[in-house]
């Protein structure tokens, strides 16, 4: 098992030090410039909100985003189920 490294990352102006596997740190790294980049994102278009406020936004458009991947492969699931029962009925008759 690798050996943990320690990443100080910037969420919302306050700094938070973490431990992870140094493959993982890039994906965190990214992960948190998108989550800044929408903070600035709500500070622009929802003046006078404290960065707890922000914070909540970002969250919540995080998590329709996730629900939005997981629904779209659901959907591709179910869509190659049925193509593929229409494969078979056609099948039936050629």
């Amino acid at each position: 098992m690798a050996e943990l490294i320690p990443v100080n990352i910037v969420i919302g102006d306050r700094t938070y030090r973490i431990k992870t596997n140094p493959e993982d740190e890039e994906v965190i790294r990214k992960t948190v410039k998108t989550i800044n980049d929408k903070i600035i994102e709500f500070k622009t278009q929802f003046a006078g909100q404290d960065m707890q406020d922000y914070i909540a936004m970002v969250i919540i458009w995080y998590a329709t985003q996730a629900a939005d991947l997981a629904k779209t492969g659901s959907d591709q699931g179910e869509m190659a189920d049925v193509l593929k029962n229409f494969e078979a009925q056609i099948d039936k008759y050629l």
